[in-house]
């Protein structure tokens, strides 16, 4: 009886501890959460691109080094593609596989990455855009791009959209956010920097880390 007493109590101060290490180390902060992360376009739909610079391929490295700062912070998450591949032979298909993808799956929050283009090269910054469909989508996008304006110094403001097909039928919470202007010579440079990437990646993280633990 002793025996046992004793083992209770270790097994007690060890979940104590364990709780404790747990709530101090901020690498933990998303434990629980499921985030689906989507690439914007790939395969035989690069989006933007300057040459031989796709956008396709830009946000695809984006998005697996943001994959690896969420869960280094605890999240489970998701790409709804991880090579440069289309989900099916048409644009459309391809998207509503996307969409498909994210509204069956049990994910808290959703993240569309993409960059932009403008026939302009003056135009640059990154950009956070959100559909009114769900109420939590304007919080996400204006904790995101605060952060964003912190880190990268972007101008930009967040603005809602209603005419983007994947934004607008997703059900779950989540956001477009464009990365930065491929056609302004200077963020092109920098979008295509290891460095850079992983800075746009852990601002983002910051961004959700707040949103679900304000």
């Amino acid at each position: 009886m002793l025996k046992y007493k004793l083992y209770v109590l270790i097994l007690f101060v060890f979940t104590l501890v364990s709780i404790s290490v747990v709530k101090a180390n901020n690498s933990l902060e998303l434990v629980g959460k499921t985030i689906y992360i989507d690439p914007g376009h790939g395969g035989f739909d690069p989006g933007a691109n300057y040459k031989d610079i796709k956008e396709s391929d830009i946000n695809l490295e984006i998005s697996k080094i943001l994959k690896r700062e969420l869960e280094k912070n605890g999240a489970t998450v998701y790409l709804t593609r991880d090579k440069d591949i289309n989900l099916s032979n048409t644009k459309r298909k391809d998207i509503l596989n996307r969409i498909k993808q994210i509204n069956e799956s049990d994910t808290d929050l959703y993240l569309s990455i993409h960059l932009n283009a403008d026939l302009s090269p003056i135009w640059y910054g990154a950009q956070v855009f959100y559909d009114d469909v769900n109420k939590e989508n304007k919080i996400i996008a204006e904790i995101i791009q605060e952060e964003l304006r912190k880190k990268t110094n972007t101008k930009r403001k967040v603005k809602e959209i209603s005419n983007i097909l994947l934004n607008r039928k997703i059900q779950k919470p989540g956001v477009l956010v464009e990365l930065g202007f491929l056609s302004n010579s200077l963020e092109r440079k920098k979008l295509q920097d290891k460095e850079y990437q992983l800075l746009l990646s852990k601002t983002i993280t910051k961004g959700i880390i707040v949103y679900f633990t304000q």
